[in-house]
């Protein structure tokens, strides 16, 4: 076990390190950011933040030394480097899980082996033929960047035979993975927890919406059949015990038209559509992962109450600054900014959560006030 009072090591500054590190420091843990852009959101609440680059190994084993524990809050981390640090403090989730789930061919080829249900696929290496994986899959289907992409970048869908044409030109360069198009009824996700003793806690599912790719709207608990529910959970738990998982994992499905629930792509961390665990569960994402990755036992995942999880993005502050005032209003809505200077279009700047007796109630008015947030 790493006690309170030790010193955590997060890998990457963004969002989800800032509120891990609040979970960890009000655990009484010091934490420690690594992070190639200076004056990143998780420094700004960590007890030390070091600048270097991912692959600088003299900087990296000088930050190692001084954690007793390292995590990392992005998978765009390079999984070689941190071989290098394994010797000198724990790293969890393990440097192969991050290398597996970092690069959508070998997660592919994960599920796959690993008998999980997912959309039909094809490889295409740097240079290679996209015309003709396009036409092994079938249109329509989804052309991705093998490495490198979140939030809709780095992918297209291909509808047609002029799209295929683009995409050969827009991808010649990159290996890439051709995914088939799912029709699916609805997204859904599930968040887990499991520890070194290989216990596992699983968060309440939740249905997403995404729109331009991104993530708009999170639903708890997800408005789909128990039998649904019972399937992804399941899933969920089988995957972290094959993969080997210390810590926290998201699990993204599409629940099919049918009712099959097929994998999409997995997160080895806190997720996004995890964020309603801090207002609505008894323990939140962050502190679960705090507690996996330091010999804690695993804490209470119970929903305390139906909740929506908006994002706000920096679209919000096109016309000026945000209608806080409407947002703030309303007493079952707890804001979370993430402390980001520059709000670009598209950019994640923070969320809110609504709180309410069901989730359709939830949501509607969650829509009504992000309707009116933006300046």
């Amino acid at each position: 076990m790493i006690p309170p009072g030790k010193t955590i090591g997060v890998l990457g500054g963004g969002q989800l390190g800032r509120m891990l590190a609040q979970a960890a420091t009000r655990l009484g843990y010091r934490v420690h950011i690594y992070e190639p852009q200076a004056g990143c959101p998780a420094g700004a609440v960590a007890h030390k933040e070091v600048n270097a680059a991912y692959d600088d190994l003299a900087a990296l084993t000088a930050f190692a030394r001084e954690c007793d524990v390292v995590t990392y809050e992005f998978e765009n981390v390079p999984a070689g480097p941190l071989k290098a640090i394994e010797a000198i403090a724990p790293l969890h989730p393990h440097w192969s899980v991050l290398a597996t789930c970092q690069n959508r061919s070998r997660e592919k080829n994960w599920l796959k082996q690993g008998g999980f249900p997912h959309a039909r696929f094809a490889e295409v290496a740097a240079g290679g033929d996209i015309a003709a994986g396009i036409r092994e899959v079938g249109l329509p289907c989804v052309v991705k960047t093998a490495d490198f992409g979140y939030d809709g970048k780095g992918q297209v869908k291909v509808r047609d035979e002029a799209g295929i044409a683009a995409a050969q030109t827009a991808f010649a360069a990159q290996a890439c993975v051709i995914e088939q198009w799912i029709d699916f009824a609805c997204e859904v996700s599930v968040v887990m927890a499991r520890s070194a003793k290989a216990a596992i806690r699983v968060f309440p599912l939740v249905e997403n919406i995404h729109t331009n790719h991104i993530l708009d709207f999170s639903i708890v608990p997800a408005r789909v059949a128990p039998e649904i529910t019972a399937a992804a959970e399941k899933m969920a738990r089988l995957i972290a015990e094959k993969i080997g998982l210390v810590g926290v994992m998201g699990v993204e499905m599409f629940v099919t038209r049918d009712g099959r629930v097929l994998v999409n792509e997995l997160a080895p961390r806190t997720h996004n559509s995890g964020h309603y665990t801090i207002d609505a569960c008894a323990t939140s994402q962050f502190e679960q992962q705090v507690r996996a990755i330091c010999g804690l036992p695993l804490g209470d995942t119970r929903l305390l109450s139906p909740v929506v999880m908006v994002n706000i993005l920096g679209d919000a502050w096109a016309a000026g600054e945000p209608k806080w005032e409407v947002l703030l209003a309303e007493p079952s809505v707890r804001l979370h900014l993430y402390g980001k200077a520059d709000p670009r279009p598209g950019r994640k700047m923070g969320h809110f959560t609504l709180t309410s007796r069901d989730a359709d109630m939830a949501l509607g008015l969650a829509q009504k006030i992000k309707a009116r947030l933006p300046g």
